[in-house]
């Protein structure tokens, strides 16, 4: 299936293909005794997980747990679509993003003031899941994957306050949702992910200094991929927060509004980062700068900086 992706250790990567877009944004799953999805896509992508799932064996009985590293649509946006197809899974998600798993109108009506009529054509609409089926994990949690293995919740806020990493105790792995930032393996390229409203720069430098601590073997994002040079990639993502964070404040010190402050991040920061354009088909670019959007970021960063140095 040209979706699925063996990754060693009996651990698939599923590219979710996210509004019809390739290698954008994926899902994993650990075929374990306890098998084990990791990141469910979007709402829209759900059947596109499912048959995948199904094409590595399991039938809807099978999935004992659906984990997702925090509640954004194109992470969590078919949780209740896969906990229908799957109904002996249960659901974890960290205690702050339950409700709205649960409930996921409050987060639709945020996404639909964002997205506008794209909210449709990009994630589509998320599906409540029963409350019963979900398990809420704080600071620490850990998912059984059976025959001795476990994938051990951290609490990694910074990106999201809802966001944890999860390192599988077998293989290494580190599943590092968003807190890392969006990686381009055509190039290496590491790109910040500091969306509004959460964002927080010394909270999300803790998240990276503690996945260092837990010492992973491989980095596995959701945007895009493996990566084994742990080091230098988690050095490499606080650099860059860093950066963008100092070029935000120089354009919100100049006055500038959120475009011209796009538009002088683009300007100083197009030596660090390859030209994706050159390396990947114009379809696939386009869902690239949909999930690595620089706006957002710099939305993001400049709300942080208008609760934490406020102007007069």
């Amino acid at each position: 299936m040209e979706n699925v992706t063996a990754i060693g250790e009996d651990v698939f990567e599923i590219d979710t293909r996210m509004a019809g877009y390739e290698g954008i944004t994926a899902g994993y799953l650990i075929r374990s005794d306890r098998p084990c999805l990791v990141e469910t896509g979007t709402s829209t992508s759900a059947p596109v997980v499912r048959d995948a799932l199904t094409h590595l064996g399991l039938a809807p009985s099978d999935l004992a747990t659906i984990v997702v590293t925090h509640i954004h649509l194109d992470h969590a946006g078919g949780v209740g679509e896969l906990a229908r197809m799957f109904p002996q899974a249960e659901i974890v998600v960290h205690e702050k993003g339950a409700r709205h798993l649960n409930d996921p109108s409050r987060l639709m009506k945020s996404a639909r003031m964002v997205y506008g009529d794209l909210l449709d054509v990009l994630f589509g609409e998320m599906r409540p899941t029963e409350a019963a089926r979900i398990r809420a994990v704080e600071e620490t949690g850990s998912v059984d994957l059976g025959g001795g293995r476990t994938l051990a919740g951290h609490y990694s806020p910074g990106h999201a306050r809802h966001h944890v990493g999860l390192i599988d105790s077998h293989t290494g792995d580190l599943y590092v949702g968003d807190a890392v930032g969006i990686y381009l393996q055509e190039t290496g390229d590491l790109r910040p992910a500091t969306p509004p409203p959460d964002f927080d720069l010394d909270t999300a430098l803790r998240s990276l200094r503690m996945f260092e601590a837990l010492r992973p073997e491989r980095l596995l994002f959701a945007h895009y991929g493996p990566v084994t040079a742990v080091p230098e990639t988690l050095e490499r993502s606080a650099e860059e927060l860093r950066v963008w964070v100092d070029l935000v404040k120089e354009a919100r010190g100049a006055g500038m509004d959120l475009d011209h402050a796009v538009a002088m991040v683009r300007d100083r920061t197009k030596e660090r980062y390859a030209d994706a354009s050159s390396v990947l088909d114009p379809r696939r670019h386009e869902g690239y700068e949909i999930i690595s959007g620089m706006e957002g970021s710099v939305q993001g960063i400049m709300h942080w900086l208008d609760r934490t140095e406020p102007q007069d």
